[in-house]
């Protein structure tokens, strides 16, 4: 009797460990598929910057003479998995730390914290918009050719008094009745009226001019600034057309590549020379070039397209060293200048900078 019972006993533990065991396997699995505050860079798609995309072309210029390229100028993207709400699951965590073409980071190394998916998108919009202003601007002063400059709203805080009453794209021609000329110019005029009062404002919108009336209200970051919920950029154009047709992609970094299309497209013979040619960089309207992210996975892209020479922020050298691709040439610049003469280097076969350990 005593035998059975045991038995028994034994028959109930061994289902409840089974069952205990199915549920720590379902649990498991289920932890396997939450979301863990990483993000994924994978190499992005290359764009020709001489070149079209779905029949418009990336950098068309017209209004004045243009000279034909040949070759490829190629502005890199990475993708980037995860944004700044979700993140990946942990499968997809672990699969990307044993693929070598992709970086694994902690989320908030890329966004800010509390940004949202909306708050990331706009701000990559207005960074990429900003490029191509600025990569105009440099461009054209490395051309010696006027530039011409506008106060832009680039965007506007939802539920902020502004929110309804003034667009992006809007054109600041003047706030309380000065003419503005530069956007640090522009907030120095909205703040100095009291909290809660009105701000007049003349703007420039498809081609009309319309007056509006803002109410400014108490600033977040400090009470005392008055705070009608928008940015402001200045946006350069030239004396002719100067248009961008991609719109589907984000960020800074394409700004140095735009630049010298635009100046391969405005000056004689080909700085591509007929090669598939890649890089990345910010540009500032003075011709700079700051660094940017994702590089590692950037080379790679553009070693899997087929480019030989990739120009690269010297600011990016130490994420450099050590990720180069075969067969890729990566050469740092700090300037526009110094990138159009690899460029031209690169075309005369002539020896190349490479970034060296310190």
């Amino acid at each position: 009797m005593v035998t059975r019972i045991r038995a028994k006993e034994q028959a109930v533990a061994k289902k409840r460990l089974i069952s205990l065991s199915v549920v720590l396997a379902a649990l498991a699995v289920a932890a396997l598929f939450q979301p863990v505050p990483y993000v994924l860079e994978r190499p992005g798609p290359l764009y020709n910057t001489l070149g079209e995309v779905d029949g418009t072309k990336l950098v068309d210029i017209s209004g004045t003479k243009t000279y034909p390229t040949k070759g490829e100028l190629n502005m890199t993207t990475v993708s980037v998995y995860g944004g700044p709400e979700l993140g990946v699951d942990l499968i997809q965590a672990i699969g990307g730390w044993f693929n070598p073409k992709v970086n694994v980071i902690p989320r908030e190394v890329v966004y800010p914290e509390n940004l949202t998916q909306q708050e990331e998108e706009q701000a990559s919009f207005a960074d990429f918009s900003a490029s191509q202003s600025n990569a105009t601007a440099a461009a054209l002063n490395y051309l010696h050719l006027p530039v011409q400059s506008k106060i832009l709203v680039s965007s506007i805080e939802s539920g902020m008094p502004a929110d309804g009453v003034l667009e992006p794209g809007d054109i600041v021609l003047s706030v309380n009745g000065v003419e503005v000329t530069s956007a640090k110019q522009t907030v120095a005029l909205i703040r100095i009226p009291p909290v809660g009062k009105l701000v007049r404002m003349a703007v420039l919108r498809k081609g009309r001019i319309k007056n509006v009336l803002v109410k400014t209200v108490a600033h977040p970051e400090n009470a005392k600034w008055p705070f009608i919920g928008i940015a402001v950029d200045t946006n350069y154009e030239a004396t002719f057309r100067i248009d961008f047709g991609v719109d589907d992609v984000g960020g800074p970094s394409g700004g140095t590549m735009f630049a010298l299309s635009i100046i391969d497209k405005l000056t004689p013979g080909s700085l591509a020379n007929g090669k598939i040619i890649a890089g990345t960089g910010t540009i500032t309207p003075t011709g700079e070039v700051g660094a940017i992210g994702g590089i590692a996975q950037k080379m790679i892209a553009s070693a899997d397209h087929g480019a030989e020479l990739f120009i690269a922020p010297q600011e990016n050298c130490e994420d450099i060293i050590g990720h180069v691709p075969s067969g890729l040439k990566v050469v740092p610049v700090k300037t526009l200048s110094q990138a159009v003469k690899v460029l031209k280097d690169f075309k005369n076969k002539k020896p190349l900078a490479s970034c060296s350990k310190n």
